[in-house]
């Protein structure tokens, strides 16, 4: 006895005798599965259907259908329609003369929910805009995602250069066309560095290829300001990071009286994060570090007017645990 053909193919069933021990299995167009086992008496057979993981399409679709054409915005769940078929969503339909759709002639047409509608919104993702970014986005969570993106765009703040891009492309844009030293630093290390006051910026680089601008001002009578940002965007929190700053006093006779917390100034804070860094924080903000004249040492192998932060600094990156307490 032969078996059906399904799908321009047949397979040959077993003998009478071997049918109520086996089963027969025949493989359906789109990767479906179908299973039948062949039943004794006046039984019929017991059909099985297995079916694949959703699978993905890239398509083309206008844009304005996935706009409300009442406020032009994204639609997101939950969508409605008249009876006229015309689309609006929920926040337009709240706001209609008793529901009613304005675009029918006798403005009589109500809004029911649409899951159709609701389903194609919801499963209609596209690739994040932002250079470097992999993710695909959910059409309408676009613009939320593209706020907190860590490829989100940052500006140079250098005067007269007008440069946009991703924090990692900023970085090497400030180091090869601005002259500012890169370095890279450990999370929860110490780090030393010597901060030429004449040299304003130092791109710093952590573990995870997070860009860091470390900033140099003047703070009046001779003192300087420093002080750290993270470029990202604003609205991007997720990770949070820690920043330990402080400049020890040098040696005799300054200090040779003094010891422990006199002999230092710090700040412990966390790191502020910005679509343009450059700019030295704000002075009634505790995230920088003032440091006196008295605390800057002479630059090395310079014409005996320089003067350096002799800087000490540790950034630490806190654990989702730890951020969900602070």
């Amino acid at each position: 006895m032969q078996g059906a053909a399904v799908d321009g193919r047949s397979r040959a069933l077993p003998d009478k005798a071997d049918t109520s021990s086996k089963k027969a299995r025949q493989d359906l167009p789109d990767g479906h599965m179908k299973q039948e086992a062949a039943g004794g008496g006046d039984g019929g057979a017991i059909v099985m259907a297995a079916y694949n993981p959703r699978a993905e399409l890239a398509v083309r679709i206008d844009k304005q259908v996935l706009h409300c054409p009442l406020c032009t915005l994204p639609f997101k769940p939950p969508v409605f329609q008249c009876k006229a078929g015309h689309p609006a969503c929920g926040g337009c339909v709240a706001q209609l003369p008793f529901g009613q759709c304005m675009a029918c002639v006798d403005s009589g047409g109500f809004f029911d929910p649409c899951p159709a509608l609701d389903a194609v919104v919801s499963s209609t993702r596209i690739g994040c805009p932002n250079a470097g970014c992999q993710w695909y986005v959910t059409y309408h969570e676009v613009a939320e995602h593209q706020k907190a993106c860590p490829h989100a765009p940052c500006h140079c703040t250098e005067p007269g250069c007008g440069y946009v891009g991703a924090p990692q492309a900023l970085a090497g844009h400030i180091n090869t066309v601005h002259s500012a030293p890169l370095r890279a630093v450990q999370y929860g290390k110490v780090s030393q560095l010597q901060l030429p006051v004449s040299t304003p910026r130092l791109v710093l680089l952590g573990d995870d290829n997070r860009v860091f601008l470390l900033t140099v001002g003047a703070l009046g009578a001779g003192a300087a300001v420093v002080s750290v940002v993270c470029a990202r965007a604003r609205a991007a929190t997720r990770p949070r990071f820690t920043c330990k700053m402080w400049v020890n006093l040098g040696p005799p006779p300054a200090a040779a009286a003094n010891c422990g917390k006199e002999d230092m100034v710090l700040v412990d804070m966390h790191i502020r994060s910005s679509s343009s860094p450059g700019a030295v924080a704000a002075a009634d903000e505790p995230t920088f570090l003032p440091v006196p004249r008295m605390y800057l040492v002479p630059a090395a192998a310079r014409d005996g007017t320089s003067m350096e932060v002799p800087l000490h600094i540790r950034i630490d990156k806190l654990s989702p645990l730890s951020d969900a307490l602070v």
